[in-house]
């Protein structure tokens, strides 16, 4: 489970350069993370994180769950998913993290595409860069510190967002 925390704190960051980005559709969107490292050491992709989340006694499991929704994500799929409606993309202002999380995020470039970011939250901070690729799809990449084992830590990602379709199903959007 100790290995699992960073990837959580992580996770949190990854999702903030969506709260500016209103070209992308309302619906259902599953991310998914790759070249995860911590303190220089690579971590296991999502797939492998997904089985041992899995294999785990079921109040661990539980407690990575209700962390992550929390943030509004929820596991599922080939990664974690969430759930954007029609009036929070319209809006400019989606709400993917917590705002009891204390988390903050700005936008520092928007060169087309490609909008730079930096990001605060009490246990994380850093920066990254999300590239647009369509309406349906986008990657970013995040590099910062973060103390979610008590010890501080440096970590980076990348991640790949993926529109699945209009209709969330069972992962309820952010209110």
């Amino acid at each position: 489970m100790k290995r699992c925390l960073p990837v959580v704190a992580l996770l949190g960051s990854l999702l903030a350069p969506l709260a500016h980005a209103q070209m992308l559709q309302p619906g259902l969107w599953e991310l998914t993370t790759s070249n995860m490292q911590v303190d220089g050491n690579a971590m296991p992709d999502m797939q492998f994180m997904l089985g041992q989340l899995k294999n785990m006694a079921p109040e661990q499991r539980a407690m990575i769950e209700q962390t992550l929704s929390k943030q509004g994500i929820t596991v599922g799929g080939n990664g974690i998913q969430s759930c954007l409606t029609a009036a929070q993309v319209k809006s400019d202002d989606i709400p993917l993290t917590d705002p009891k999380s204390g988390c903050t995020q700005q936008i520092t470039e928007r060169n087309g595409n490609v909008w730079k970011f930096r990001f605060s939250c009490p246990k994380a901070q850093g920066t990254g860069q999300a590239q647009f690729l369509s309406d349906r799809e986008f990657t970013t990449n995040v590099v910062g510190t973060f103390n979610a084992t008590g010890t501080q830590q440096k970590g980076s990602m990348n991640t790949r967002a993926v529109w699945k379709g209009p209709n969330c199903g069972a992962v309820k959007p952010r209110t």
